[in-house]
């Protein structure tokens, strides 16, 4: 990957954040929306490290599965592109590899990318522990101080127009630009990671797709269904049938996890 070195210098000068550990800013371009059923074609990150050093590295991705067209048309990865690509499997280890012992971002990181991240890893037998993370989500941050999207936070926020929209590493760097950015401008933003999370997120929940809430007690609670807002671990002891119908109902892996762990402690 190439950077501009004068505009790579006065980032690293100019960085408003206060890092503790690394911070992975990433970005997915997928097959669609569908969290647990569609597949990523392609990932930036950008590692940034508390010296103000970074890394990036950029993955096409064979999704193994066809491309829509309304897709492509939007992020301009047709199947013909990574037809010949490394399938998520093949790189699955090098992802981990660098998240791993970070904070991740992203711009709407929290609702799509970091779920649909955590499902991929889930589905090639990675493990992905939401617990060992601070999300913090850059478009939240824009959404609650000036209501638009990156193109328009971009040039808001640093005054560029953004190139390239929709390739994931054209994203990726301007959404670090964006963070950085607002940090910078904003008397009443943490530059901190782990404030920041909490401020980036509109509901805590237990899982990344929103299925498992808390309630006042900071128990996990239903957000659906028949048994919505009752304990989880509860309706597990009275109905365990229930769990099985999860595990073999259409939710995401990364919820059906977090089920199970509570599943296996309303045991005891």
């Amino acid at each position: 990957m190439i950077f501009d070195e004068h505009i790579f210098k006065l980032l690293l000068i100019n960085m408003n954040l206060k890092l503790y550990k690394p911070l992975c800013i990433f970005d997915l371009e997928t097959t669609g929306t569908n969290i647990g059923k569609d597949r990523i074609v392609e990932i930036c990150i950008l590692k940034v490290n508390p010296d103000a050093s970074r890394e990036s590295k950029t993955w096409k991705i064979n999704p193994e599965m066809p491309i829509p067209k309304e897709s492509s048309e939007i992020h301009g990865i047709y199947d013909e592109d990574v037809k010949d690509a490394p399938t998520f499997r093949e790189i699955a280890s090098k992802v981990m590899e660098m998240i791993t012992g970070t904070d991740l971002g992203g711009f709407n990181s929290n609702r799509f990318d970091v779920p649909l991240l955590a499902e991929e890893l889930l589905r090639v037998g990675m493990d992905f522990d939401l617990s060992k993370f601070k999300l913090v989500d850059a478009q939240t941050i824009f959404h609650k101080k000036e209501p638009r999207n990156l193109g328009a936070a971009y040039q808001f926020y640093c005054g560029k127009t953004l190139e390239n929209a929709h390739s994931a590493e054209a994203d990726v760097m301007a959404t670090f630009e964006v963070l950085d950015a607002q940090v910078g401008k904003y008397d009443d933003i943490p530059n901190e990671v782990a404030q920041l999370s909490e401020f980036t997120f509109h509901n805590k929940n237990a899982d990344l797709a929103g299925f498992i809430g808390y309630n006042d007690k900071q128990e996990e609670v239903f957000n659906f269904g028949k048994y919505k807002g009752q304990g989880v671990k509860a309706v597990f002891q009275k109905d365990l049938g229930y769990f099985g119908w999860l595990q073999n109902a259409d939710f995401p892996l990364y919820t059906k996890k977090v089920f199970t762990k509570i599943q296996l402690s309303s045991k005891f």
